[in-house]
């Protein structure tokens, strides 16, 4: 009986903690969500120093109750799962340890120097921000989308990449005795690829008439450039962004991705 009891607490815990399709499930979600950016508020608030002087105390006591609160969730995530050690050591499972490790490292080192390192280490927190994709529903149908169009996206930077090449080149011929910078042709695609991303550094420019028309050929393709990727995961996101989002996450595997009406985990088999 205690083992039947101590089961439905844990499938309990693990839809509420996992699933954001009850209401207890969503309160978890806004609470974790509301401590999420109130931890990278107070991480971006202390590298301020006189903010740091005259509110450090406070920043502190924040610091404690957040960590304290973000182990007992880590804890949780870690107890209502069948496969502990999956979870543990997971994209999620190492960014909730990275947010709760620092301030607990600071107990064992006491010394100056080490306070510097472990100052470092304290920007670890702003990792927790990556755990707010978890609790976007739209999040789900964007990486669906982005995972759709790799092969797309990988042909078209590879076609970029030689297209870099072959202008780069073509750059080096008309500009490389004109003293304008175009030394060699790596230098001369590093050119072509500042140039047609539109960020334009200014550390090298074309000095002769061709070179000049040229870079402006280069500039207006880097408009076309950019916008394919934006339209190729556009396309597909299309194809996700209607689709009834199903978050029931597999008590056995941790498995997220399953359809709209999926009773059994696709991974593992395990009923939903």
């Amino acid at each position: 009986m205690n083992s039947k009891e101590n089961s439905n607490w844990k499938k309990k815990l693990h839809e509420i903690i996992y699933e954001a399709d009850t209401p207890a499930g969503k309160l978890f979600d806004v609470i974790l969500l509301l401590l999420i950016l109130i931890s990278v508020l107070v991480v971006m608030l202390e590298s301020v120093e006189h903010l740091q002087a005259i509110y450090g105390t406070y920043f502190q006591i924040i610091e404690w109750v957040i960590t304290i609160l973000f182990t007992i969730e880590y804890i949780l995530r870690v107890s209502t799962v069948k496969s502990p050690l999956k979870y543990i050591f997971s994209t999620y499972g190492l960014i909730d340890l990275a947010a709760t490790l620092p301030k607990y490292l600071g107990l064992f080192i006491g010394n100056t120097e080490a306070l510097l390192v472990l100052r470092s280490l304290r920007l670890l927190r702003v990792f927790t921000i990556l755990k707010l994709a978890r609790y976007i529903g739209a999040s789900n149908d964007l990486l669906k989308a982005i995972k759709a169009s790799r092969a797309k996206i990988g042909v078209f930077v590879f076609a970029v990449v030689v297209l870099s090449i072959v202008l780069g080149t073509i750059m080096y011929l008309i500009e490389g005795n004109a003293d304008s910078g175009f030394t060699s042709i790596p230098r001369s695609i590093y050119w072509i690829v500042v140039t047609m991303t539109t960020v334009g550094y200014g550390d090298i420019a074309p000095v002769t008439a061709l070179g000049q028309f040229f870079a402006a050929i280069v500039m207006i393709m880097g408009y076309g450039i950019i916008a394919v990727p934006t339209g190729i995961v556009s396309s597909e996101y299309t194809n996700f962004k209607n689709h009834k989002i199903n978050t029931q996450v597999c008590n056995n595997c941790n498995e997220s991705n399953h359809g709209d009406n999926a009773k059994y985990c696709h991974q593992c088999g395990e009923r939903l």
